[in-house]
């Protein structure tokens, strides 16, 4: 496994400054009613987000940065993301949307709970070794489709009543079981990272 760098201006790092440069742009859209442009732009954050670390791979430029900024630009696009499509003033009133408050805060709240779990650890055991779950990683690949489907509904509302709730729930339910799993994920790191210490002498 190649060791990451202290590169900055890599194009795996370049894809995700361009992921957190078009966040604003995508709110305005939404903001604005352009759904196509924010559904386009949206579709292109999404893609960066699953190549950019591959490429950093076939590329050999895993950088410390980029294990840095890209969770950051992960969180910051589908936080900006689900809070946007949860207004009624952005995407109106149609049926089984907005996207429902209980939905957004599912999410949301799963991530500041693995945030505070994590920060406590580190407090009280000196810990840092915090790697994403296969669960998480799932759990964000399920969000990123979710809202694709969620934007492809409010511009083409047709078939949105059919496939909505159910996107609801499964974005839910892999958010709860994300999180619930990241806790017997971070022990089990904590317990390897026990085992391979050397004993104080």
């Amino acid at each position: 496994m190649a060791t990451p760098t202290d590169k900055v201006f890599t194009w795996a790092n370049l894809l995700t400054f361009v992921r957190i440069g078009i966040i604003p742009f995508f709110a305005i859209a939404l903001v604005y009613q352009h759904m196509g442009l924010a559904l386009l732009l949206f579709a292109i954050a999404g893609i960066s987000d699953g190549i950019d670390g591959t490429l950093a791979r076939m590329m050999g430029q895993e950088s410390e940065l980029g294990t840095v900024i890209d969770p950051i630009a992960d969180k910051l696009l589908m936080t900006t993301s689900f809070i946007m499509v949860s207004l009624p003033s952005v995407m109106g009133t149609a049926r089984h949307l907005p996207v429902p408050f209980w939905v957004t805060a599912t999410v949301i709240g799963r991530d500041i709970a693995i945030v505070c779990v994590a920060m406590a650890i580190t407090v009280m055991t000196g810990f840092r070794g915090f790697k994403p779950s296969w669960l998480g990683k799932a759990s964000t690949f399920v969000q990123v489709v979710g809202v694709l489907l969620v934007l492809i509904a409010a511009v083409w509302p047709v078939n949105g009543g059919v496939y909505l709730p159910t996107t609801y729930a499964v974005l839910a339910g892999f958010a709860v079981a994300s999180g619930v799993h990241y806790i017997y994920h971070v022990a089990r790191l904590m317990r390897e990272a026990g085992k391979t210490a050397t004993p104080a002498e």
